[in-house]
């Protein structure tokens, strides 16, 4: 489809500048991109500006979970476990190669958070709140099925009781968006990545478009509408502010760290979520060659545009990988790899970070402007419905027009359709063959499908035995389909937010690095001097995710 494609950006700001839209959405993130979506289901002309790359902020940050927030029913959240709980499988139905069904297990340890009687009771009420039926229903194991379950446990057999074992869904949250923004470009919306809102446009109090700049050329461009949504995730109160509405409630940023190990250093059979002794809760979670570790959670009042993951953060979890599993004895040289988010909450006078509640809010100014904030990755979709409502309803009064309900539960998101988790299999192991014979690892497949899902073929019919280096020859055919059906524009896109290799597989971005860029430079009509500029943009990015400074200090430590 030509407006995916990052050579067609152009024809794309003309489109922006030549008809007024019933909603501009600013913010490709998921909550966006999902609004994005739902609007333009229902016939909406609907525009979507994001400053940076889709996905840039808190939507490729998160633990990548779509859960429903055990530790929530703790806090008596009932109607967001629940929520979340039906949301979670909604989303795998929409994209069961996106959003993988993943047991995880819930150690039970002495003076633990969470008690043996305790969890039997909540895993129920989360299994009935969620409507979880069947195989995901949760299990109580005793010690030793514990330990069969997740032998590197052994290490704490002193103080291991039993385990809960229970039902989740790992995703990648960037893809998510991706994919949502595809699918909203399939049902008639534009949306367009290094598009910078600059600020609203007014007529008689009421905003009625958006000034924006392309941040590739630096070009000016207005995009007029009916009804614009702040979408904007932690800068939502930056753009309440210069629509002089900021005012009642606002947000609160909390700061979330992960780490990635290789999976030979931490060999997790399954997703544990397991106690620290500071009374919090950690996920260490295996993917594909890696497993990650996370979150931290603290109040964040530095800049929005690059969150730093500081040695204290690594520290910090490293002791509480190490605490659970002291076999696995993991050391600031294992980590290869890191990402720092931001939760953008609703702030709760007297509450720290991690008992903010994840609840999303609606804000309306007296200029129409329209912002949400809050919510999980989990509930994007009904955040949309939500937001799409409300705007279905002004338009009615305003205009006379009317517009279906939501129907994007029914809708497959691109990479799809799928009917359920077993087809997705059976589709990964047909590839399985192939990807034996280009010579490729077999975790590629799971790797490709978890990307891409059907979209997988597209690209591996550019890779051929002849045609070099597997590796590279797949990184390379990668980085065209991003480029010509995933609105790629920089190559940090690619090995980021679309293939997720900066944060997963970050030590192969070295052999692929160079082809990748001349590639780049080819479609896009590069200088050298710009070449060697997005050069630099990688391997500033990589250096950055390997290697952490104490804060208030301006040194690296290298991991």
């Amino acid at each position: 489809m030509r407006y995916l494609s990052s050579q067609n950006r152009q024809e794309i700001l003309q489109q922006f500048q030549s008809q007024a839209f019933d909603l501009i959405v600013i913010g490709g993130g998921i909550t966006g991109a999902g609004i994005a979506l739902d609007a333009a289901a229902r016939g909406m002309k609907v525009a979507l500006v994001e400053k940076r790359d889709f996905a840039s902020g808190t939507s490729s940050k998160s633990t990548k979970l779509i859960h429903g927030g055990l530790r929530y029913l703790k806090q008596f959240e009932i109607g967001l476990v629940r929520e979340v709980g039906h949301e979670r499988a909604i989303v795998h139905r929409l994209a069961p190669h996106l959003t993988v069904a993943e047991k995880m297990l819930l150690p039970l340890v002495k003076g633990g958070t969470f008690g043996p009687l305790s969890t039997s009771f909540g895993l129920w009420v989360y299994d009935l709140l969620a409507g979880v039926k069947g195989e995901d229903k949760r299990r109580m194991l005793s010690k030793a099925e514990t330990l069969q379950q997740e032998p590197l446990l052994e290490g704490r057999a002193d103080i291991l009781q039993g385990g809960g074992y229970y039902a989740e869904y790992r995703t990648d949250d960037a893809r998510l968006t991706i994919e949502n923004i595809k699918t909203a470009v399939d049902k008639g919306a534009l949306c367009l990545n290094y598009a910078k809102v600059l600020q609203l446009l007014y007529e008689d109090g009421q905003a009625v478009g958006v000034q924006c700049e392309d941040g590739l050329t630096k070009d000016a461009f207005q995009i007029r509408g009916a009804h614009i949504v702040s979408a904007a995730g932690p800068w939502v109160d930056t753009l309440r502010k210069s629509d002089q509405s900021l005012s009642g409630k606002r947000l609160f940023l909390s700061k979330g760290v992960h780490i990635v190990v290789p999976h030979e250093r931490f060999p997790l059979r399954h997703a544990i979520y397991f106690d620290v002794p500071d009374g919090r809760m950690i996920f260490a979670i295996p993917r594909h060659r890696a497993t990650y570790i996370g979150t931290t959670d603290t109040r964040y009042e530095g800049p929005l545009d690059d969150i730093p993951v500081n040695q204290e953060d690594v520290d910090y979890l490293l002791r509480a990988a190490n605490g659970m599993f002291p076999k696995v004895g993991l050391t600031v040289e294992d980590v290869e790899s890191s990402w720092a988010g931001l939760r953008p909450l609703i702030y709760e006078e007297g509450k720290d970070a991690s008992e903010m509640s994840r609840k999303d809010e609606i804000f309306e100014s007296k200029s129409g402007l329209i912002s949400i904030a809050g919510g999980k990755l989990t509930g994007y979709r009904r955040m949309a419905e939500r937001i799409v409502n409300l705007v279905s309803r002004k338009l009615e009064a305003e205009q006379g027009r009317t517009f279906q309900p939501s129907t994007t539960r029914q809708i497959p998101l691109a990479g799809g359709p799928f009917r359920d988790g077993k087809e997705v299999d059976a589709y990964r192991g047909q590839l399985a063959t192939q990807i034996a014979s280009l010579g490729l690892k077999p975790w590629y497949a799971d790797y490709l499908v978890a990307n891409y899902g059907r979209q997988t073929d597209k690209i591996l019919s550019r890779v051929t035995p002849e045609n070099g280096d597997a590796a590279i020859a797949l990184a390379r055919a990668e980085a065209w389909f991003t480029v010509h059906h995933e609105l790629a524009a920089k190559p940090m896109d690619f090995f980021n937010r679309r293939s997720g290799r900066l944060f997963f597989n970050l030590p192969s971005i070295e052999k692929v690095l160079e082809p990748v860029l001349k590639d780049f430079q080819a479609y896009f009509g590069w200088t050298d001097a710009q070449l060697a500029e997005e050069k630099t943009a990688v391997e500033r990015a990589v250096y950055q995710a390997a290697h952490f400074e104490r804060e208030g200090e301006g040194a690296r430590v290298v991991s």
